[in-house]
């Protein structure tokens, strides 16, 4: 018997962001000990809050997706910064930072083509722009 996929499974970003969790694991094991509870674990905690809002954000409506879409791509940006970080400690090679930065801004690529395939001209403004607003005291009544 095969194994039932759900729909958010089978989106690519979501596939990357598994293999992007998996190259993070990888990495940190070999961060020192003393990391553990530092860079280690936020680190992983990005990587992996990645994949959980979009497998979260899935299941609910177009607004929902796009908020736990945004939510992903912050713990995109997240990931950028541990990585400049651990660069900075010498826990990792120049090598692998640009590997990590340039899996990261395909994610944040990603991400934000399935935010406008969601949301093709959808963006509504809150507030009139000010040639909507009237002035009370030039309002020509005489009109009405």
């Amino acid at each position: 018997m095969a194994e039932e996929l759900f729909e958010f499974e089978k989106l690519r970003v979501y596939q990357k962001a598994l293999e992007f969790i998996n190259k993070v694991y990888l990495i940190t094991k070999l961060f020192p000990k003393e990391e553990r509870f530092g860079l280690i674990d936020q680190f992983r905690r990005a990587a992996v809050s990645i994949a959980l809002n979009i497998a979260e954000g899935s299941g609910g409506t177009k607004t929902e997706f796009r908020h736990f879409l945004i939510i992903a791509r912050r713990s995109v940006r997240e990931c950028v910064a541990v990585t400049e970080v651990s660069f900075r400690q010498q826990y990792i090679s120049s090598e692998t930072k640009i590997e990590l930065r340039s899996d990261c801004a395909d994610l944040s690529r990603m991400i934000t083509g399935l935010l406008k395939s969601i949301s093709p001209n959808t963006e509504r403004r809150t507030e009139p722009i000010k040639s909507e607003i009237r002035n009370p005291k030039s309002y020509d009544h005489s009109r009405h």
